[in-house]
């Protein structure tokens, strides 16, 4: 049986950097396969986590409930039957829902789901709950182990106050709120071993079949709701989530709730005009609401760069050249041609 983790987590919340510790402190010396789904047209992490000798397959798909129950299923068995691995490690997309992919992990045979692992951006947690309540609640709901990221620099009163949003949420599963660097392998597998199967997991499995059935109904009436799409998006993505009610979660997949805007450049940026227009994403909604920007791009000095953009923070690194420059913006009522025009796109 092939073992398998699960590694969620909200839009920048960490989860690459996470799989990096894991890497080097966890499963050093396992023959180790990275699935990624992410959402948005452009794959940017695969180039970064290949230097660590890792396989990946990319499958950018923005709706996760599709793709996670038919496509991927497939895929997963796939890898495990190609590479024959120690351990997968799957990393969702930022916006999709853990119950989602650990239902699909579940139905394929001959792959032992160890755990499902979720990271949170500590100094995040209050906004994203309020603002993207489904998804984030989800994420922590069906979780086995919580990791809390940028603890290092956090007031304790803050960091409590994080904690206890992740207690209300989910009162089983252990959270580990030390930064990553100050532990060791062993307690960190120590705390990624233990599985707490939830009541809510075994409520999503007990729905499973039921949902195959309807999702199947709405896909051949999708035309049906198309006005009523149209209406939601018209009015800021109000959705309301209620499941009890006949509003199932086709609804609520993250296409229908995030905007992604990216594309290709062969664009030389200054650093200063990188920088300005990062700061514009991070500190205004001149652009609308941006969630996440990351992209790797050509610096007019003749040097390569990665970016990584959440509100309130951005990091610039230089990497070595890609074939071409690539950009992708995440958020709600993102303002596509104004956006293709400052980024060059």
């Amino acid at each position: 049986m092939t073992k398998v983790n699960v590694i969620s987590g909200f839009l920048g919340a960490g989860k690459t950097t996470f799989i990096k510790e894991l890497l080097e402190k966890v499963f050093k010396g396992q023959k180790v396969v990275l699935i990624e789904n992410e959402f948005g047209e452009i794959g940017i992490d695969g180039g970064f986590l290949k230097e660590a000798g890792i396989e990946i397959t990319e499958m950018n798909s923005g709706c996760i409930c599709c793709s996670l129950v038919g496509d991927f299923s497939k895929a997963l068995a796939e890898v495990s039957e190609r590479f024959a691995p120690d351990r997968i490690l799957i990393e969702p997309s930022g916006v999709g829902k853990l119950s989602d992919v650990e239902i699909a992990v579940s139905s394929v045979e001959g792959i032992s789901l160890e755990s499902g692992i979720t990271v949170v951006d500590a100094k995040k947690a209050k906004k994203y709950l309020r603002n993207f309540g489904e998804f984030f609640d989800n994420q922590v709901r069906f979780a086995d182990t919580v990791v809390l990221s940028r603890t290092g620099d956090i007031e304790e009163e803050k960091l409590q106050e994080t904690l206890h949003i992740i207690r209300e949420i989910n009162g089983s599963a252990p959270v580990i709120t030390t930064p990553w660097e100050a532990l060791d392998g062993e307690v960190m597998l120590k705390a990624l071993s233990e599985k707490h199967p939830s009541q809510a997991m075994a409520e999503a499995l007990a729905r499973e079949e039921a949902h195959h059935h309807e999702h199947e109904y709405e896909h051949e009436h999708e035309h049906e709701h198309e006005h009523e799409h149209e209406h939601e998006h018209e009015h800021g993505h109000e959705h309301h989530h209620d499941h009890d009610h006949g509003h199932h979660h086709h609804h609520h997949d993250a296409d229908e709730v995030f905007d992604t805007v990216g594309g290709e450049t062969v664009h030389k940026y200054s650093r200063g005009e990188l920088e300005s227009i990062l700061n514009e994403f991070s500190e205004t909604e001149k652009y609308g609401v941006i969630l996440r920007s990351k992209g790797i791009i050509a610096l007019d000095d003749g040097s390569w760069a990665e970016f990584d953009m959440v509100p309130g923070e951005c990091e610039i690194r230089s990497c070595a050249a890609d074939y071409i420059g690539r950009i992708v913006v995440i958020g709600t009522d993102l303002k596509e041609a104004d956006l293709k025009s400052a980024l060059r796109l």
